[in-house]
């Protein structure tokens, strides 16, 4: 079936699989004036899987469907600084691969334009390295990190990576 795409409705129920395997993770380095990911391997792979989101619903942001929910992207624009803010991109895994993502990141960011963003920002660990990847063919960098921002969660001993993009 072809996918459709529209903006998100309060009555979508946006529970998909979000987890993910990888058998690369970026460990973070510590130097005097900054910090470097180096690619480490990890043998067996690193399986992911995310507790349940216990967020406010998303206002703003789009579903890919077709007799069922196969993506979504959540974002909201924060005022005092014009950044559109990628809240969750999540893809079913049985279309992971196949453009969903980007299609859409696409019309977030478009959104994101028309409503006077100047940037585009997201938050993802350094264990999410098939997310990070994805991120980087879509044009976004490293704007910064966190090596606190987990902790006391069940992300403990991971490190928030922020990356970014002009719009």
């Amino acid at each position: 079936m072809d996918l459709h795409y529209r903006p998100i409705s309060p009555a979508d129920d946006l529970t998909l699989d979000d987890s993910f395997t990888t058998d690369t993770v970026f460990e973070v380095r510590s130097a005097p004036l900054g910090f470097q990911l180096e690619p480490t391997p990890v043998d067996p792979p690193l399986r992911k899987v995310f507790p349940p989101d216990d967020d406010d619903p998303p206002a703003d942001g789009f579903v890919a469907v077709d007799d069922e929910l196969r993506g979504f992207i959540s974002v909201e624009i924060a005022d005092w600084h014009r950044r559109l803010v990628v809240r969750q991109l999540t893809v079913a895994p049985s279309h992971r691969g196949r453009g969903v993502g980007r299609r859409l990141m696409e019309l977030a960011l478009d959104h994101g334009r028309d409503n006077g963003a100047r940037t585009v920002w997201l938050e993802t660990s350094n264990v999410n390295v098939p997310a990070i990847r994805a991120y980087q063919r879509m044009g976004f960098a490293l704007a910064g990190l966190d090596t606190t921002l987990y902790r006391g969660t069940p992300a403990e001993g991971e490190v928030a990576l922020y990356l970014a993009k002009p719009l």
